[in-house]
């Protein structure tokens, strides 16, 4: 996935009732895209969302 989305999955996630009083975004600015993707990660599974495959193109 490319940094670009996973911003936007987590813009998404933002908007989720698990996160709305909390700021997830601000953090992404210092970390790597690895670092990124785990945060990502995390964030999914603390919102009981389900990890996306990245598109085709995206990869």
């Amino acid at each position: 996935m490319t940094r670009l989305a996973l911003l936007q999955r987590l813009q998404e996630l933002q908007q989720t009732p698990k996160f709305q009083n909390r700021d997830i975004c601000t953090v992404s600015a210092m970390l790597s895209k690895d670092a990124l993707a785990r945060h990502v990660e995390v964030c999914e599974s603390a919102a009981g969302a389900t990890s996306r495959p990245a598109p085709a193109s995206m990869q």
